[in-house]
Formats: structure tokens, C-alpha cells, sequence
């Protein structure tokens, strides 16, 4: 420890590299730390809500959003296994007049208690008056939360809208047991079958066992006697389902902010062997005197830990601040619509915040592994007469070995996702980086020496300097390859799903006009005679009704979503990808499968599958695959003709409207709203719905940009403390060429040269390798994550525009750097060759 003011105290002494190398490792640390602990704060809401919910509960039994038949709640609580049941209908009501919605859970107060008694509504009034407040068809309970967000209290009227229908209500009283910051409401059961259009309708029961039986005994008595597409899940399932959806999300954000740490790594390489550079004298006198080189080394890289460590120390810090700020603008979801309308609480996460903390002292000592080995590898006498070049790689990389990465790379392309996540499309990216740097020497060496021996003076310097010495080109350029890379791989990758989307959204929306009563999770609905009325308006040539719901495929999975519109038999209204059915067709009704389904369930055009369809289960033949860029979890498409023969279901929940000739819009649009009661039907025109998905397609990336530009700043800073190390480790060269006549100006503009050389190298670097990260994001990470398809879209020109300025930029900072070792006069700066 005697050593430590030498070696720790020099950190304090260059004040400048040591901020860069500091700033670079809190960046990268306090973004992953960022993202951690919002997805961690919103799982653990979103699983405290659900567990307040399932109270005592050891099963659910749960079917799809139209519900199932009540009789199966007094089937199951006959039953020897159970010992209680609670019967739940669930909606989301959407509130009237607002574009909010409530979640409302119609439940029977009398088998409450027993299985769910934190559901257990409070009245205002006495115990007599509470009964029949919970009993009573104009009353509801907020739990604190929703009265909070509502702004209202007990006894204020609130209007839900259900279908087509407003219900007036009164606030009768609150949810004392749910959790703190649910918004919910609770009816009495059957206020809410009657008034949302289910009667006789169940969407849920809850079962609490007896005593000696086991969830797993319980459950495999009881699935075989339910009906085709109601499951029995333990409450925690759904839990899980959200966080496996969620989960790909946040490790692909994770290890954006991982490339932000790796690309400042290499800022902490530059840093270290600028201070190598400087110090060389005095680590000759160490040597000289004594000092071994295994101390040396291990004292090298303690100065990176220190670094790193602090680094980290103040990233998780600042992490905590970021997820606040995260949490206030864009939610517990990070704007991706997985915990929509949560408020979740930062919580302290020691495991998360030490595993951030080893990664920042990671990152410290990788990068100042290198400029160590070098310093501890000369001889004293060696560095005493020379120093300098010797701290710096000058070597023309290992191509080699970049090649052999690089063909890696496409390998790991084919490993299949390991629990959702695509583990070899993340390692596929690492190869590409590691071998694209490894290469980058060669590949410079290369491009030098087909440049034209003519030129100016300085011009000619720096072409030889980056030929005869291109390995200094990954010390400044390795950071600007990565860091374009990655910002190249996003904006490729984001341009080609935005430009997908934009392409699904003019296929899926081709009426002129569409009508519906709320979102698809809500409430609303058309029913027969309101369709009617709709179809009677003047000024209408064709109406094509929709029906959303959703199936139960398999246990443990989320549901699948259900989607019924007229379709013809090759459908061509869908954006199909890949081949339609081949074999018998029009044998069975034909199902339409998104990409999910396919990569999920394994279902295939051609193939004849059975679907839970109104309690029992119906042969279809998949017809084709298409894309679906809303529901992660899977859709299916049928006629509409076909659903309603097969279900009996006559409802609709949207209406796509074309126009006759020369009707006018606005006048069409005000007549279809004059059939039902004010206020209850939403007209779009599907260039407002296009302009609000693709609002929400950038929200969603909100925090994928910030990443990017992180990066972008790291890399850039990583040039001027490269080139601040060159330039110091060339002090005598620069007095030598002052010394053959050159002027400094021209020095300067040989440095800029050299700059825009050495950077252009890594900008090209990072474009190419760039592309290559962003068909593996398009085609490898994003299909096994989120089983997205899509088509490649190139900005050429944003990237052209940011590629010239990073170049310009560079060779600024490059000049910059250099002046500093240019303020010596040449006299004294070549005095250790006299």
C-alpha cells in the first residue's frame, strides 16, 4: 500500500481523462441500473395487484374475455377438493366521456370472505345499509387509488358506459384491503352480467382448497371436467406471463446499455494509456530501482478498478434518479404497453445494484488491461531512452482471429431463443463488434495503401502514419466503430419496423371510416340492432363488422387474441407472409395465424387444428400467415361468417364504414353517432389511427434513442482521448517535422487528416458492421423475441449525414488534442536526440 499515492494518486493529478473515464462508466451503469429497477418496480406492483386479487386463493379457473357458463361455479364447489368458491366477472369499463377505462370486477359478497377478503367492499353507512349498498344496481366501491385518479370520493355519481348503454352510479364507498396504487372497482355480480351484456356468463372463479389437498392433485382432477378452452392457473400464472412478456424487452434495453458500458471501456483504455504515456520516466525509475513487473501490472490495473469502482458507485446512484424520471414520463412499462396504468414504487435492490457495481469495475479494469501489459512488458533502459509509441499497440491487429469471430457470428444466428430470449442473435452481436475491432487494423493497412501517393504534404504524412502504424487506428477508432455500430444497428432496425408498421397499418385500415364503442379490452359493444341501424345510414356502400375476443390455448401461456371480420378465401386484406394452405381446402373453416402463433404453438398453412370456440372445440385449417404487430402473445383471424356460425356470438365491437360515392365524411360520421346515445361511438379516420399507432411506435423507442446517443457521446469522447494519447506520445515527432520545416498550422492539418482517416476507418467499420448487427436484430432478436417480421429499410441519408459529421467531428478533436503537445518548442521537444 506504500505504492498507493504513486500509482492511485496520478488519477487526481490528470483530472480531464480521468472525468471521461469516470463519466463513461457511470453512463453505461446508470442506464442498465435505470432499466432494472423499473422493470423490477413495475413486476412487483403489477404481482402485488394480482395477489391481492387471488387473496386466499390456491386456483383460478379462467376461460377467455367473453367468459364462460356459470354452471361450472356450482360444478366446482361440489366438489370434495374444494372447500370454497368465488365467482368473478371481470370488464374493463371504459368510463364515459373520458378515454380511461376501470377495471370492475363483478363479485358475489356472500362467498367473498372466504376465498378473497381483501375484495370486501366498505360502506359509508351502517352494516344494514352497507349490505344492500353491495347489493344494489346503482352502486359501485373504488378502491383508494381509483377514487384518487378519478377524483372522486363517496356518494359522487360516476357514469360507466357498457356497450351502447351509460349507467349513472354512485360512489357507495372504497376498498380498504386492495393494494395501494390499484385502480379497481367492485359491483355486485349480477349488476355486472346484467348491465355488460353476460348473463349467465362466469370470467372467472376462484378456489380455495381443502386442507389435505394439493394445488397439482386439484388440478388434474379438475381440468377434465371444464370445457374446451377454460384452464385452471394457479394465481401467480399470470404473473409470470406478464414477466416473460416483458422480459425480452428489458434485457434487449439491458444490454443496449451494456454496448454504452463496453463502448465506454474503451474510453477508459484511451485514458490509461494516455496516462501511461506520461508516466513512462517514471515507471523506468520504478522498475529501475526495484519494482517487478507483476507489481507494476496489478498496480496499472487497481488504477482502472478505482476508476471503474467509483464509476459504478455513483451509476447506480444516478441510475435510481433515471428510473424515477423513467417512471414519471414514460411509466412502469418504459413505454411499451406491458404494465400500462401501473404507479410502481422504486424498491431497493442490493443484488441488482452490486451485480451494476461489478460490471463498472469490469469495465474499468478491461480497459486498462491493455496499456498495462504494454507499460509492464519494456525493459527500463527501453523506456528511459524511448517511452512512448511502446504504451500504444502499434501491431496490425489479429485478422485472423476477426475472421474466425466474424464467421462465428453467422453461426450463432441458428442457436434457438433459450427461454424466450434470444441468447445467439445476443452473441452474434458480441462477434460482430469483437471481430469487426480485431480486423479493423488490416482493413486500414488495406484501404491506406490504395490511397494516391499525391496530395499535400501533411495528407501524404497521414496516410503513411495510418499505413505504417495502423494499429493506433483501433486505439482511436475502436470506440467510434462500436459506438456507430450500435447507433447504425438501432437506427436500421427501428427505420425498417417503423416503415413494417407504417406498411401493416395502409393494409389493415382500408375502409374510409371506423366506428367502435371503446378499446377492444373494454366493455363495449354493437349488438344486432345498433349494426343494423349502421348499416341503414345514408351515404354507406359497405360495412364490414369485427368481433374481438380472445382463447385459451395452452396452461401457463397468455391468452391468444380472436379476431372475426370478413375475409375472403385468399386473404389478400391481411398482410400475409410466406405460403398459404396447401392440401384439401374449404373442408374446414380456415384460420388465419399471426407469426406468433407460428413460432409458439408450431402451427403451419395447411395444417388442421382444434380451437376452444364456445365451450367446445372446432377443426379449422390454417389458411396462411400473417403479421401482427399489436399482440405479442399471438392472434387468430376467421371470417366473421364462420364465428358467428360457430359460436353463436351475433355481437360486433368495431365497423369499418367505405363511403358510397360522393358522400361526405363528416356528414356520414355525424349521422353514424346520431344512432346510438351521445357520446357512446368513436369515429376515426384511418389516418388519425396510422398518426396515433406511430406516435406510440416512438414513444415506445423513447428510451432505445437515448441509448443510442449515450453511446454515440462516448464514442466520440473515446477519439479525443485517443488522439490526446497519440499526440502526447509523438511530442518528439512533431519537433522533428517542426524542425524540417513544417509549420504548425500545417501539423494541425496533418492531425485532421489524420483524425478524419482514422475515424473514417471506424465509421466505416461501424456501418458495415452496423448492417450486419441490424439484419441480426431484424431477423434473429426481434423474431425470437417478440415473433416480429419485418422488411429491411436502410436510412440511407440520416446515416450518410451522421457518418460526415462523427468524421468531422473527429478530425475537430483531433486538433484539438494535438495542440496541447505542439505548445513545446521544437528545440526542446527533440532535446532527448541530442
Amino acid at each position: 500500500m506504500r505504492l498507493a499515492p504513486v500509482f492511485l494518486g496520478s488519477l487526481s493529478r490528470r483530472r480531464l481523462s480521468t472525468l471521461f473515464s469516470l463519466v463513461a462508466v457511470i453512463l453505461g451503469v446508470a442506464l442498465g441500473m435505470a432499466v432494472q429497477a423499473v422493470h423490477e418496480a413495475a413486476l412487483n406492483e403489477f404481482g402485488r395487484g394480482l395477489r391481492a386479487l387471488a387473496g386466499d386463493a390456491d386456483l383460478q379457473v379462467i376461460g377467455p374475455r367473453g367468459g364462460f357458463d356459470e354452471n361450472l361455479y356450482a360444478l366446482l364447489a361440489a366438489r370434495p377438493e374444494v372447500a370454497f368458491a368465488s365467482p368473478v366477472v371481470e370488464v374493463q369499463a371504459k368510463i364515459a366521456g373520458r378515454e380511461e377505462s376501470l377495471q370492475l370486477l363483478g363479485l358475489d359478497i356472500f362467498s367473498l370472505a372466504r376465498v378473497t377478503p381483501a375484495l370486501l367492499p366498505q360502506s359509508m353507512g351502517s352494516a344494514a345499509t352497507e349490505r344492500l349498498a353491495t347489493l344494489s344496481e346503482d352502486t359501485l366501491f373504488l378502491s383508494t387509488s381509483a377514487q384518487t385518479a378519478l377524483g372522486t370520493k363517496a356518494d359522487d355519481p360516476l357514469r360507466l358506459q357498457a356497450g351502447t348503454h351509460i349507467l349513472n352510479l354512485r360512489v357507495a364507498g372504497d376498498l380498504p384491503g386492495v393494494a395501494e396504487n390499484q385502480r379497481i372497482a367492485v359491483m355486485d355480480i349480477a349488476v355486472v352480467q346484467d348491465r355488460f351484456g353476460l348473463l349467465g356468463r362466469l370470467t372467472r372463479i376462484d378456489l380455495r382448497l381443502n386442507s389435505k389437498v394439493s394445488p397439482d392433485a386439484a388440478r388434474a382432477s379438475l381440468q377434465p371436467l371444464l370445457p374446451a378452452g377454460v384452464l385452471i392457473e394457479t394465481p401467480r400464472a399470470a404473473e409470470t406471463q406478464a414477466a416473460n412478456l416483458s422480459r425480452a424487452y428489458r434485457v434487449n434495453l439491458t444490454l443496449l446499455a451494456a454496448m454504452a458500458l463496453l463502448t465506454g471501456g474503451f474510453l477508459v483504455f484511451s485514458a490509461q494509456a494516455l496516462s501511461v504515456v506520461r508516466r513512462r520516466t517514471e515507471f523506468a525509475f520504478l522498475r529501475a530501482i526495484g519494482l517487478d513487473r507483476r507489481t507494476l501490472f496489478s498496480w496499472l490495473l487497481a488504477e482502472g478498478a478505482v476508476v471503474g469502482l467509483a464509476g459504478g458507485l455513483v451509476g447506480v446512484a444516478l441510475g435510481h434518479g433515471l428510473a424515477w424520471v423513467m417512471l414519471s414520463f414514460l411509466g412502469g412499462d418504459l413505454g411499451a404497453g406491458y404494465f400500462a396504468g401501473l404507479q410502481p414504487q422504486l424498491l431497493f435492490q442490493p443484488a441488482a445494484m452490486v451485480t451494476y457495481l461489478a460490471l463498472g469495475v469490469l469495465a474499468g479494469v478491461a480497459g486498462a488491461w491493455l496499456p498495462a501489459r504494454e507499460a509492464a512488458t519494456v525493459s527500463p533502459a527501453q523506456a528511459l531512452k524511448t517511452g512512448g509509441d511502446s504504451a500504444l499497440p502499434g501491431g496490425r491487429g489479429y485478422p485472423g482471429a476477426g475472421t474466425a469471430l466474424l464467421a462465428a457470428s453467422l453461426a450463432a444466428c441458428w442457436i434457438p431463443p433459450l427461454r424466450g430470449l434470444p441468447v445467439g442473435g445476443y452473441v452474434a452481436v458480441l462477434f460482430l463488434l469483437a471481430g469487426s475491432v480485431m480486423i479493423l487494423p488490416a482493413v486500414a493497412a488495406g484501404i491506406t495503401r490504395q490511397l494516391p501517393n499525391c496530395g499535400s504534404v501533411p495528407f501524404r504524412l497521414a496516410a503513411a502514419r495510418l499505413e505504417a502504424s495502423p494499429g493506433h487506428a483501433v486505439v482511436a477508432a475502436a470506440g467510434v466503430l462500436t459506438s456507430v455500430a450500435l447507433a447504425a444497428a438501432m437506427s436500421i432496425m427501428v427505420a425498417s419496423f417503423r416503415d413494417s408498421v407504417d406498411q401493416w397499418l395502409h393494409q389493415l385500415l382500408p375502409a374510409d371510416l371506423y366506428l367502435r364503442t371503446g378499446t377492444a379490452q373494454t366493455g363495449g359493444f354493437l349488438d344486432e340492432a345498433l349494426q343494423g341501424r349502421i348499416s341503414a345510414v345514408s351515404g354507406i356502400s359497405r360495412v364490414n363488422f369485427t368481433r374481438h375476443g380472445n382463447v385459451r390455448l395452452a396452461a401457463g401461456r397468455a391468452p391468444v387474441a380472436l379476431i372475426a371480420r370478413p375475409l375472403s378465401p385468399d386473404g389478400r386484406e391481411l398482410p400475409v407472409v410466406g405460403a398459404r394452405r396447401s392440401g384439401d381446402s374449404g373442408v374446414d373453416p380456415a384460420v388465419w395465424i399471426s407469426e406468433a402463433v407460428q413460432d409458439i404453438y408450431g402451427w403451419r398453412p395447411g395444417q388442421r387444428v382444434e380451437l376452444p370456440l364456445a365451450g367446445r372445440r372446432v377443426r379449422l385449417q390454417v389458411a396462411g400467415v400473417w403479421r401482427d404487430y399489436a399482440r405479442q402473445t399471438g392472434a387468430l383471424m376467421i371470417d366473421l361468417a364462420d364465428y358467428r356460425r360457430l359460436s353463436g356470438d351475433r355481437l360486433a365491437n368495431e365497423a369499418a364504414i367505405w363511403l358510397a360515392p360522393g358522400a361526405a365524411p363528416a356528414q356520414v360520421a355525424a349521422a353514424l353517432t346520431a344512432t346510438s346515445r351521445p357520446g357512446t361511438l368513436a369515429i376515426a379516420y384511418p389516418g388519425e389511427i396510422r398518426a396515433i399507432s406511430l406516435r406510440i411506435f416512438d414513444r415506445t423507442f423513447a428510451v432505445t434513442y437515448l441509448l443510442e446517443a449515450v453511446a454515440v457521446i462516448i464514442g466520440l469522447a473515446g477519439v479525443a482521448a485517443s488522439f490526446a494519447a497519440l499526440a502526447v506520445a509523438r511530442r518528439r515527432e512533431f519537433g522533428m517535422l517542426r524542425h524540417l520545416g513544417l509549420t504548425r498550422r500545417q501539423i494541425g492539418w496533418m492531425l485532421a487528416q489524420e483524425g478524419a482517416l482514422s475515424a473514417g476507418m471506424g465509421v466505416l467499420g461501424g456501418l458495415l458492421a452496423g448492417t450486419a448487427i441490424g439484419l441480426v436484430l431484424i431477423e434473429v432478436v426481434n423474431r425470437q423475441s417478440f415473433h416480429w417480421s419485418m422488411d429491411l429499410h436502410i436510412p440511407w441519408g440520416s446515416l450518410t449525414l451522421f457518418a460526415g459529421a462523427l468524421i468531422a467531428l473527429a478530425a475537430l478533436a483531433a486538433v484539438l488534442a494535438g495542440r496541447q503537445a505542439m505548445r513545446q518548442e521544437a528545440i526542446f521537444a527533440v532535446r532527448e536526440d541530442w
